[in-house]
């Protein structure tokens, strides 16, 4: 058996191949000429790669190969990034001397539906935050130009028109013809984003189950379930709300033990999801606004919300480990089968 290193680059790879023995090949390939490289792998190789942007497209093209491929996450093995020595070799040298140790944090690839659904609300997520703070702009130029406005106008084609409308000196009606216009266009952004998040989600497992529970939308339940992916990767509800980083921060020395804020790890978009969707589930599930009412008395409302979020989040996990879908989800009455 060999243990490959593989340093993977957008245009090529450095490959180190260790054996069982100790003995050591370096090989430099060209990402052009992938077949190459794979001429060189055995159907017993172990190889491992950190996470980049092509990973996915390289394991799929080497994984039959070999009988195993771990996918490393970089931000849990820093042996590579704080190393004082930072070549190709030297880091497919690590990945190499590690998987035979067996010492690599593995990242978790999701199906390629998630993960494609999963960018695709990433990049409506950035959009919204580029409209806001031009929306921010255009509310800044109304203010001093001594006029009232609602920045919630400014979403609609209506309140965008009334904005060219007005009287403004040139270089003010130049700036706001700008702003106005990029606006117009996120506004066609996130629009066909939506459309696309709604539709390619109600094609993923998983999806009538979260929709069926009162507090997640179409839009939501397409946004959680390309966080989450396949839920069965997740061992119990505590692996999930680590992964959504909604668990304290432990420091534990001697005899010791201090719990602090969560650690919010992973993604932020699924963790904010997950939070608008848990106040509106708790206005309606007598449960959940019991366990938010009876934290926010002793830890004030901030700490209530996420512990809330937490507890919600073991609903959904339980509801897509178990297949559940709600009849009735304030009372919890699931749909006979």
């Amino acid at each position: 058996m060999r243990f490959i290193g593989v340093d993977l680059h957008s245009n090529s790879l450095t490959a180190c191949y260790l054996s069982e023995n100790g003995n050591e090949e370096m090989g430099t390939f060209d990402l052009k000429e992938l077949v190459k490289f794979q001429e060189t792998l055995e159907s017993r190789d172990q190889l491992a790669v950190e996470a980049t942007g092509n990973t996915r497209h390289f394991r799929e093209a080497i994984k039959n190969l070999v009988s195993k491929v771990v996918v490393v996450n970089p931000s849990q093995f820093e042996v590579i990034r704080k190393s004082v020595k930072k070549t190709d070799r030297h880091d497919a040298r690590t990945l190499a001397l590690f998987l035979s140790k067996d010492m690599l944090p593995e990242s978790r690839l999701k199906e390629l539906a998630h993960a494609q659904l999963n960018s695709v609300a990433h990049k409506r997520d950035k959009l919204v935050k580029l409209r806001t703070t031009l929306i921010n702009k255009l509310h800044a130029l109304y203010v001093a130009a001594g006029i009232k406005s609602k920045k919630s106008s400014f979403h609609s084609g209506k309140g965008l028109r009334l904005a060219l409308e007005r009287s403004w000196d040139e270089l003010t009606r130049a700036e706001l013809a700008v702003i106005v216009s990029q606006i117009g266009s996120l506004n066609e952004g996130i629009k066909r984003l939506d459309q696309q998040l709604s539709e390619h989600g109600r094609g993923l497992a998983g999806h009538r189950n979260l929709t069926n529970i009162k507090g997640i939308g179409d839009k939501s339940a397409a946004v959680l379930l390309s966080v989450i992916g396949d839920v069965s990767d997740f061992a119990g509800e505590d692996k999930l709300a680590s992964y959504f980083g909604l668990v304290p921060r432990v420091a534990n020395s001697n005899e010791t033990v201090h719990h602090g804020r969560i650690t919010k790890r992973g993604s932020k978009l699924g963790r904010t999801t997950l939070v608008q969707c848990t106040l509106v589930a708790a206005r309606y599930s007598p449960y959940l606004k019991n366990f938010y009412e009876r934290i926010k008395a002793k830890k004030g409302a901030g700490k209530a919300i996420i512990a809330t979020a937490r507890k919600f989040l073991g609903i959904i996990y339980r509801t897509l480990k178990h297949n559940w879908v709600f009849a009735d989800f304030p009372n919890f009455v699931l749909a006979e089968e």
